[in-house]
């Protein structure tokens, strides 16, 4: 069989792309090994209709919408490798050596995260440390709070205290801030610790406080950090595509890369900002894009 489109990714860009192409009557395959960005995260935010959903109840849902377009078909696979098969289709192997036909291709893998390089920080990411203030501000609001960054550190301190005035920033001894940017933090009682973070504390995965190499603690019950992200795999640069500004793939209003065919969605393109809703909106807007295009070719071809 030959699909209209392969979908590479399960998470929101992805589920919600198959639905909008399969209720426009395409052959889709989604192909989702599971691994998804946010998996730590017990809630996710911000999604109308669905705020405080858990990452499982929101993809149980959404598989259940899928389930009643007969043409959309998902495989819980790993794709490995992805080639040219021709002037118009892609050929897509699995870990097994399975191989898929598809005319269009959505890359819709998301990033994968790895946080800085403090001891102890995996206990507490995603229960009382995040990565977006808008994602789960509020329920952190009025909490003595950490923001800890080595880059962009005075854009996210300001954001976080929109949702509390006790905020400490942490440079970890790699991050930098002008000197007008810590007299305009410190003018507003924001802390400024720029020493070599030696440990978080807590239980249960409640901060309690930081420790500094000095000794110090500075007493936090909750905070922002900002994770060293990469691509979940390099497709997009071994198919070509260009890269924005921000690191993700480089794409039109519809999704369409820079590479006939090679459309992008969800966080591989739209890195900033990042929110389960903005990933679920370019998901359909790309499979709104590729629907036209599979529409326009097949007029063309009839006509020459």
């Amino acid at each position: 069989m030959i699909y209209d489109c392969a979908i590479i990714g399960g998470g929101p860009a992805g589920l919600s792309a198959a639905l909008v192409l399969g209720r426009a009557r395409r052959k889709v395959i989604i192909f989702d090994d599971n691994q998804p960005r946010n998996r730590v995260i017990r809630e996710t935010h911000g999604f109308i209709t669905r705020d405080g959903i858990s990452q499982t109840e929101f993809k149980r849902l959404a598989l259940r919408d899928l389930a009643q377009y007969d043409s959309v078909d998902i495989r819980n696979e790993r794709i490995e490798v992805i080639r040219k098969k021709d002037k118009t289709h892609f050929e897509l192997a699995t870990e097994d050596g399975t191989l898929f036909t598809s005319n269009k291709l959505l890359l819709a893998t998301g990033l994968k995260d790895a946080q800085p390089n403090i001891p102890s920080i995996e206990r507490f990411y995603g229960t009382s440390l995040f990565s977006c203030p808008y994602c789960d501000g509020w329920e952190m609001r009025d909490r003595p709070l950490a923001v800890i960054a080595d880059k962009n550190v005075y854009k996210l301190a300001k954001e976080v205290y929109t949702w509390s005035q006790d905020v400490a920033v942490f440079t970890n001894g790699e991050g930098r801030l002008e000197e007008d940017e810590r007299n305009q933090l410190l003018a507003h009682g924001i802390q400024v610790y720029e020493d070599i973070i030696a440990g978080l504390e807590g239980e249960n995965g409640q901060l309690q406080s930081i420790r500094l190499e000095d000794g110090t603690l500075v007493p936090r019950t909750g905070g922002f950090v900002t994770p060293l992200w990469s691509h979940s795999n390099a497709f997009g640069k071994e198919l070509g595509c260009e890269i924005n500004e921000n690191g993700g793939l480089l794409t039109d209003t519809y999704g369409r890369t820079t590479v006939w065919n090679v459309y992008a969605a969800g966080d591989a393109a739209h890195i900033v900002p990042a929110q389960l809703i903005i990933a679920a909106g370019t998901g359909s807007a790309a499979a709104i894009g590729i629907n036209g295009d599979l529409t326009n070719e097949y007029f063309s071809n009839k006509t020459q």
